[in-house]
């Protein structure tokens, strides 16, 4: 090792970044060629015209309340399109006069999940409260059937919560099930490792509409006479096999970045395979996996959009069905987008602001 090197190594992560910029070089940077000046303006301008065109088309120009007939006259926004469909597009086809019940479950979802997210709860407490509690409410709010509710059939779910429902419960079960995978294509026993990758790659070589095509349309044409399975359960097991083999090759990653020296390390302490995956192996491999897999979360909370082609509705797929609506068709072409994108763009931003919070929690950056 070189003085220099040795320099560099002794000294504090203050000394080894860079000198602060000076005052006013940014100036330069955006400004200090005639090509930078023009690619600046340039840009200014078009942030400049693209934002007085959306203040104008979503607050100067647009109609706030009113009828149909008020929004032809203006330029702007229909924004009376949302606040008439604003229930249909959160619960779709659920009766409207027990629509207090989707909003209820909503609301407890989550509520729990934001007292799941804090760090002092985790433990097998709060696995049971969501096994032997929450989620057997959230069930008897949306069914009904007893304590006095009314029975709503799956068919007429939809909305907000089925999108939530989807995306939750098929990541939350799919998550073990890609850890059993994962530890599955890893072993070194020939058949379990066959096993894994050849479910991991034929899953994973076929997309997920046509799982679920495969789950609502061809599984019943091989079940007995008489015995059918719910379509919401179908599509549900098929969004959990899918996510689950993608959660697999996430985590295996994972496994791979783990020293070997921690698994001799466990062998040297006593430890059998499971002891040592359990308390060594995984903790160190999921906080190294924790981006991709809140990705990953994110990318499967947008994809329940699919579940339309088995003749479910959620979220996007009421909006669309709210813009169909010959009063409206015509009038209000870009209101339910927006206020889509919106939805999803928040509960997309508050996930990933939790996985960063996550990576500072178990200090998985260089910091």
């Amino acid at each position: 090792m070189t003085q220099i090197d040795t320099l560099i190594a002794g000294a504090t992560p203050a000394a080894r970044e860079a000198p602060p910029l000076p005052k006013g070089r940014w100036l330069g940077a955006y400004f200090g060629t005639p090509g930078n000046a023009l690619i600046t303006i340039l840009c200014l301008g078009t942030i400049f015209a693209l934002t007085k065109l959306a203040i104008g088309w979503l607050f100067v120009n647009a109609t706030f309340s009113g009828l149909p007939a008020d929004c032809k006259a203006t330029s702007g926004a229909c924004w009376p399109f949302l606040s008439a469909k604003m229930r249909y597009i959160f619960f779709g086809f659920y009766p409207f006069e027990e629509q207090w019940r989707p909003l209820a479950a909503m609301l407890l979802f989550l509520g729990a999940c934001v007292v799941s997210m804090v760090p002092k709860v985790w433990g097998r407490g709060l696995l049971l409260a969501w096994i032997a509690i929450i989620l057997p409410v959230l069930y008897v709010l949306m069914a009904g059937g007893y304590f006095g509710l009314s029975v709503v059939p799956t068919t007429q779910w939809g909305g907000l919560p089925l999108s939530f429902m989807l995306s939750f419960i098929g990541l939350a079960c799919a998550l073990p099930l890609g850890i059993a995978l994962a530890l599955a294509r890893a072993s070194s026993l020939p058949a379990i490792r066959i096993l894994g990758v050849g479910f991991i790659e034929i899953v994973r070589g076929v997309p997920l509409i046509s799982i679920l095509f495969m789950a609502t349309v061809m599984l019943p044409l091989f079940m007995p006479d008489g015995i059918t399975i719910d379509k919401l359960l179908r599509a549900q097991v098929a969004i959990i096999l899918f996510a689950a083999a993608y959660i697999a090759e996430i985590v295996r990653g994972g496994l791979q970045a783990v020293p070997k020296g921690q698994v001799e390390a466990g062998h040297s302490l006593g430890l059998h395979y499971w002891q040592i995956m359990r308390k060594i192996v995984l903790p160190q491999a999921l906080k190294k996996v924790i981006p991709p897999l809140v990705s990953l979360f994110i990318g499967f909370f947008q994809d329940t959009t699919l579940v339309t082609i088995v003749g479910l509705l959620d979220f996007l797929d009421t909006v669309r069905t709210a813009m169909r609506d010959p009063e409206w068709q015509g009038i209000a072409v870009l209101e339910g987008y927006v206020f889509a994108a919106v939805v999803y763009f928040l509960f997309s931003a508050l996930m990933g602001a939790y996985s960063r919070f996550l990576e500072r929690y178990f200090r998985t950056t260089h910091d």
